[in-house]
Formats: C-alpha cells, sequence, structure tokens
C-alpha cells in the first residue's frame, strides 16, 4: 500500500492530471512515483498478475474568473479516463468547493506495467485541494 497527497491549492489544466507532491507512505517496490509527478507506474511480477485498488478523494471547485458549469475529474489508466469513476459536481459560484472521490480495480498482467492518474476531464481549468491517493495491491506477488 501506497499514500501520496497534494493539499496546496492547485490549478489543473483541461486534460493533466493532479501533481502529487508528497509521499505519505512509500510504496514497497511494486508502485513507482516521483514526487510532483501525476503518473503512478503499477507492476506485476513477471509470473503473476496484479490486482491494485486506486481510492482517490479531493475539493474541487471552478477558480475566480471561470465559468460556472459542470466539472469533473477521472481516475485513468494508461492515460485513458475511466468513465466509471468520473466525479462530477456543479458548483453555483466561483471557487464553491466540493469534495469528490472515487476507486477502482485494476489488474496489471504478470511481466507489465500500468499507470494510473487522476485527470480533470472538465471544459476548463479547476482548483483541486487536498488530494489523497491511495493505492493498494490487493493480489499477485
Amino acid at each position: 500500500m501506497a499514500e501520496y497527497t497534494a493539499n496546496a491549492l492547485q490549478a489543473v489544466n483541461t486534460n493533466q492530471n493532479i501533481l502529487f507532491t508528497d509521499t505519505v507512505v512509500p510504496s514497497i517496490g511494486a508502485i513507482v512515483h516521483r514526487d510532483d509527478s501525476g503518473l503512478f507506474t503499477l507492476r506485476s511480477s513477471c509470473q503473476y498478475c496484479a490486482r491494485y485498488r486506486a481510492t482517490f478523494g479531493a475539493n474541487i471547485a471552478i477558480p475566480d474568473g471561470g465559468t460556472v458549469e459542470a466539472i469533473s475529474l477521472a481516475l485513468a489508466i494508461n492515460g485513458e479516463p475511466a468513465a466509471a469513476t468520473s466525479m462530477i459536481v456543479t458548483p453555483a459560484a466561483t471557487e464553491d468547493f466540493f469534495n469528490v472521490a472515487s476507486s477502482i480495480y485494476l489488474d496489471v498482467p504478470a511481466g507489465c506495467c500500468s499507470q494510473v492518474s487522476v485527470e480533470n476531464t472538465s471544459a476548463q481549468t479547476i482548483d483541486v485541494q487536498n488530494a489523497n491517493l491511495i493505492i493498494e495491491k490487493v493480489r499477485g506477488i
């Protein structure tokens, strides 16, 4: 298991990933991440596939000067947002924060790697604060 956070307010552009700045609980080798990056590489052994669970939560808002409309994030696997993880809110005003959360299981084939990230799927830049991502290896070696 590993836990990553980004507590400071950050503006995340459309189709870009949240950048995680701190490793709260480091991984023991199966999860690779560099601080200030939005990509997490999940590995399996050469002989066995691995199953991971990624759980995400954060506060999101439309920044001052933005357009009041629905905004959204999604967990992405290998750069492609997973539709079932879409987190959509419609704030009544700019700088009106909502808490969003989602999780997903993903399988990594034997001897392979997959990447997971959290992507802004909105039509505009959004503010993200207090982002937290926990990745657990739930099966495999």
